[in-house]
């Protein structure tokens, strides 16, 4: 029996409107195509993990429960278009702009690969036959070190395509787009 493969996906940016530190579903807006996106993921034998700085947490704007509570609602309302998403992790740490312990350069805080090890590590995960999708170097950088075959690089909010990095495999305007590049 083979390994499972995921579809990595960072949020801000690439699943809902980046309006900086979103953490509450009056803010949250999904950008267009993203439960379609998920939906053909998932068809396709992708476990879906969500990886996400949350600095915000760290700088005091937010607790870890008011996010927990967002992604609660968020799983919701993936649930409701038919999506299950497999797991969330998150990095609260910023190495300047955070207080009290927050505060550290910690592993998985991308461009670091911490939280996709983590993910690799309880779901068994196959990373040379996963994805990344994320509007960030960092997103790219991150994959990359943690051996991810497919690096999506799309545009922020999902608004127009982005020029290439040297991390990333493609770029797409938004998620559907880079799922039609992978299925």
């Amino acid at each position: 029996m083979s390994l499972p493969k995921a579809a990595f996906l960072d949020r801000d940016g690439v699943i809902n409107i980046d309006h900086a530190y979103v953490h509450t579903p009056e803010e949250f807006t999904f950008i267009p195509g993203v439960f379609e996106a998920c939906r053909q993921l998932q068809s396709a034998g992708y476990l879906l993990i969500i990886a996400t700085n949350q600095s915000g947490i760290g700088r005091g704007y937010y607790s870890e429960e008011d996010f927990g509570r967002l992604c609660d609602w968020m799983k919701g309302e993936f649930a409701q278009q038919g999506v299950q998403i497999t797991d969330i992790f998150f990095c609260p740490h910023h190495p300047e702009k955070a207080i009290g312990a927050y505060r550290c350069d910690c592993e998985c805080r991308k461009p670091k690969p911490g939280m996709l090890l983590a993910a690799q590590k309880k779901w068994n995960i196959d990373m040379p036959a996963s994805l990344m999708v994320g509007d960030k170097s960092g997103d790219m950088q991150a994959a990359l070190s943690a051996h991810i075959g497919t690096r999506i690089l799309v545009g922020k909010d999902g608004l127009q395509k982005p020029q290439a990095t040297p991390e990333c495999t493609h770029t797409a305007v938004n998620l559907l787009e880079a799922v039609q590049i992978v299925l």
